[in-house]
């Protein structure tokens, strides 16, 4: 497919140590194609209350993610559903690059490690949509692992697990490649 690596950026819309939706990302990284590198944002918890009064003097960190988002070919969204939306650490995250551009017509999955997070992911949807991201659908899923306490390791031993995520990220690299054609013919 590709003659260089894509670069593609996960965002883990949870700080829990024990994160399902970070375990479910994780496994991605692993059954990437070798052409794509999965790179985990770690600077969620580092980021500051979200202030339009601070525009034009972010904080480093603020300045780190928009730097990583730009620097991605693709974004994976994995995030679980809190009070039927999305949580506050992703929200506050994505308040801070609203209006940076960084989302712009670049390929987004959802992914979420519950079935129950269709609240949570129509709201993402929305968000990211008015951020002008692509979300690819065939890309985003729900795999009901939430209420397990589940690894990585047991997501990477579950074959139907497995099979859902290399065709997601497949759905994903296709639309990275799409995407680039697109950007070279303008």
């Amino acid at each position: 497919m590709a003659s260089s690596t894509v670069k593609i950026l996960g965002i883990v819309g949870s700080l829990r140590s024990g994160s399902v939706n970070k375990a479910l990302l994780s496994a991605a990284t692993r059954l990437a194609p070798e052409f794509a590198q999965i790179q985990i944002y770690e600077g969620m918890g580092s980021l500051p209350l979200f202030n339009p009064d601070l525009e034009g003097q972010e904080s480093w960190s603020v300045l780190d993610f928009r730097s990583e988002l730009r620097s991605a070919d693709a974004i994976i969204i994995a995030s679980p559903e809190y009070a039927h939306g999305i949580t506050g650490v992703l929200k506050n995250a994505l308040d801070w690059v609203v209006g940076s551009g960084e989302f712009i017509d670049k390929p987004v999955a959802i992914l979420s490690a519950s079935k129950r997070a269709k609240l949570a992911y129509d709201s993402l949807l929305e968000i990211v949509t008015v951020m002008s991201a692509t979300v690819i659908r065939e890309a985003s899923l729900t795999i009901p692992l939430a209420g397990k306490e589940i690894t990585e390791t047991e997501i990477l031993a579950d074959s139907e697990c497995t099979d859902l995520l290399k065709k997601s990220l497949e759905a994903l690299c296709f639309a990275i490649e799409a995407n680039n054609e697109k950007r070279i013919l303008r």
